[in-house]
């Protein structure tokens, strides 16, 4: 007999913000922004008072503050947000060893066995949310349902401090009232085609002959459509799921035009990178290099590194080669650079060379001691004699390091 399947969508609420909350009481109720103020700053996220007044991620910095002028800006405290991360993991394991982490504030759950059905399913969210708060002192809203895509649709539908359960006969009522975007593939670009057509809610698509859809996404994202339009989604909740990749960028309140400017900048995405790879026991076997231009002409490159490396002075070196070869600047100046890094890989479980490059092994030591230091005496206790002047611009940078990336559903654009 097949068992119906119970997955859970956890969506910490407003998340950053709230950690904020929790560490300093007298926030509760003021409308908070996590970000950097300023012409070229941008909102990370934000409470729920501030949107409110329509903030929201990723709006500049001036937009926001012209919309809520009153609100509380803080810069943000990654590393305070990853462990709080960690803890909630540990919360979600006691429910199910069927975890897969989505980003660091949502991950999706598999209780198919655990709970007899979807009301079995509800009240075990219930718990967990309550464990949640008891723990942390966080409020989280949770999606339940038979499948991840609905599981994820029905989390966003009572924020914050939700609990909704979509189950097959919902889907009429709770599903096709939404519109198109919500559909995963479906971005703006595909949205507005579909909407000219009078394709306007999921509903519209689910009314629609495979073939007729087709004519406006292709034969391949039509059939993809329409599954989830009927609510059928078949992937797995993958538990242990590596991360895929990893990175850091910033932008600058100046634009970067001196060329050692812009390679110390390098160097400093580089060694972020590198640190984090380094705490997460990974190595990287690829370079990803990301720079936009003052008139927002952005590009990005990717190498493919001859070993796997948790290294910056590897990563830097590919990403000056990358640089250098195969960007154009054309006199612009550079508005945000970023490195990332991808095809990680466990530290150590990668073939090792029978001729050691021996200024590779001595910048190995140098770094895990300087990852001992800045473990036992903090960030700054150990800086590279190159990074020690800033760049022009620095002072007012805003940006923000990525943990690893989440798997995320295609986009049609």
């Amino acid at each position: 007999m097949n068992r119906e399947r119970v997955i859970l969508h956890v969506d910490m609420d407003a998340f950053y913000a709230a950690v904020e909350v929790r560490e300093n009481p007298a926030l509760a109720g003021k409308p908070l922004i996590i970000g950097h103020r300023g012409r070229r700053g941008v909102v990370s996220t934000c409470s729920y008072e501030a949107r409110r007044f329509g903030v929201h991620s990723a709006m500049p910095s001036v937009t926001a503050e012209r919309l809520c002028p009153q609100a509380v800006w803080l810069p943000g405290r990654m590393d305070l947000y990853v462990e709080v991360s960690r803890a909630l993991r540990t919360v979600f394991d006691a429910f199910t060893p069927t975890v897969e982490p989505l980003s660091i504030d949502e991950a999706f759950l598999d209780l198919t066995g655990a709970a007899a059905d979807l009301e079995d399913g509800r009240q075990t969210a219930q718990a967990l949310k309550e464990r949640l708060l008891a723990a942390q002192r966080l409020t989280a809203s949770v999606g339940v349902a038979p499948n991840k895509f609905l599981a994820k649709i029905a989390s966003e539908l009572e924020k914050p401090d939700g609990l909704v359960v979509i189950g097959p006969r919902d889907i009429a009522s709770m599903l096709w009232p939404l519109p198109v975007e919500r559909l995963w593939g479906v971005g703006p670009k595909t949205a507005a085609r579909l909407r000219q057509r009078g394709i306007r809610s999921v509903g519209d698509v689910a009314a629609l002959p495979e073939s007729v859809l087709a004519l406006q996404v292709g034969s391949g994202m039509a059939g993809h459509l329409l599954a989830l339009a009927h609510g059928r989604d078949e992937r797995p909740v993958e538990a242990g799921r590596e991360a895929k990749s990893l990175s850091e960028e910033r932008t600058y309140a100046t634009d970067l035009t001196a060329p050692d400017d812009i390679d110390r900048a390098l160097l400093q995405r580089a060694e972020g990178v590198s640190q984090e790879l380094r705490r997460q026991a990974l190595v990287a076997r690829t370079v990803h290099l990301k720079v936009r231009s003052g008139d927002f002409t952005t590009w990005t490159r990717a190498a493919t590194l001859t070993a796997p490396t948790d290294l910056a002075e590897v990563i830097v070196g590919a990403a000056r080669t990358l640089f250098a070869e195969r960007i154009d600047l054309g006199g612009r100046g550079v508005r945000l650079l970023g490195i990332g890094v991808s095809g990680l890989v466990p530290a150590g479980g990668e073939q090792s060379s029978l001729f050691a490059d021996a200024t590779l092994e001595r910048a190995r030591r140098a770094a895990r001691a300087a990852d001992a230091l800045r473990e036992r005496l903090g960030p700054e206790a150990v800086v590279r004699a190159r990074l020690l002047r800033p760049s022009r611009g620095d002072e007012d940078e805003d940006g923000e390091t990525s943990p690893p990336e989440a798997s995320s559903p295609p986009t049609v654009d």
